[in-house]
């Protein structure tokens, strides 16, 4: 069984590699043959924290966790086109099982809407997560904010420009750290393909992207791409990497060898854990940003 699900996963990515993870049957299907973490479960399924079908989210809590345990909120990519949450279970469990009470929130797409509609999707479910979350465990002053390809543009951007946290009510300061696997985050100028459709109408170009926001302020970061990316250039989180050094904020930056675009996400699971230490370091980072309590004042709003 084991074999035959290697093969299975294999043949998965090869087809999540050719789409760019845009199309969400081969990834469901991974989802669903693949062996899933014990340590995490699904507490809660499809929390609205809007009005629009695809303003839901899940919640994954710890088998064994104490109460007040750090919050991690993980979006997925997609291109800002495709993408739902029910096909991302297995790192739900896995962060899960990492000790994370872990919100996995949907967004609206392309082209039904642009930037930065789905940024201010992602406050929204912050907002919830501050509101709703001590319900199952979670800390609403330890969260931190995670993603994959553009989801980890928009946890990124949330945590960089405070500006979309505060229109939702949440306060800027309680964001610990963020974490983002094979993001864009310095991409201009745009593409003729999918950034011109999703960001083309933006009438300031450099507020679209994280990298201008990025300062002292700035919460600490890890980010992580893989050497074969060819989807997202590397060259995104090393950039990104080094502004927020030259700011002296805290950053681990991994490029992994040997990784494309879909292995920092697989890399997650069960399955191709194997492949890179990525969860084993990302978790402990932001359990490490998370940690004690943290002065409010320790940050000024703003950045």
């Amino acid at each position: 069984m084991t074999r035959v699900l290697a093969v299975l996963a294999g043949f998965t990515t090869l087809a999540l590699v050719a789409l760019g993870i845009t199309a969400c049957s081969p990834l469901a299907f991974f989802d669903a043959i693949g062996p899933r973490d014990d340590g995490g479960r699904l507490s809660l399924k499809d929390a609205a924290f809007g009005s629009h079908p695809r303003q839901r989210l899940d919640v994954f809590t710890p088998v064994a966790a104490p109460e007040g345990a750090p919050v991690l909120v993980f979006f997925y990519g997609g291109s800002w086109k495709n993408g739902a949450k029910e096909d991302y279970a297995f790192v739900g469990q896995a962060l899960a099982a990492q000790g994370f009470v872990t919100v996995l929130p949907d967004y609206r797409l392309y082209p039904e809407v642009r930037f930065p509609d789905f940024l201010d999707d992602g406050a929204r479910a912050v907002a919830w997560v501050q509101a709703n979350i001590a319900a199952y465990g979670g800390d609403p002053r330890r969260i931190v904010l995670a993603g994959h390809s553009a989801g980890a543009y928009n946890a990124v951007m949330l945590g960089l420009d405070p500006s979309y946290l505060r229109r939702a009510g949440v306060d800027p300061r309680v964001i610990r750290a963020v974490a983002g696997l094979s993001g864009p985050y310095d991409f201009l100028p745009l593409d003729a393909g999918t950034a011109t459709e999703v960001f083309g109408a933006a009438p300031d170009k450099p507020a679209t992207q994280p990298i201008t926001f990025a300062g002292p302020r700035s919460p600490p970061a890890f980010l992580a791409s893989g050497d074969g990316d060819t989807v997202v250039r590397p060259s995104n989180t090393k950039n990104l990497a080094a502004r927020l050094r030259e700011a002296r904020v805290p950053v681990q930056e991994r490029i992994y060898p040997g990784l494309d675009h879909a292995d920092t996400l697989l890399a997650l699971s069960v399955t191709f854990r194997s492949k890179a230490p990525e969860l084993a370091e990302m978790a402990a980072f932001l359990r490490q940003q998370a940690g004690g309590e943290r002065p409010l004042q320790a940050r000024m709003l703003g950045n």
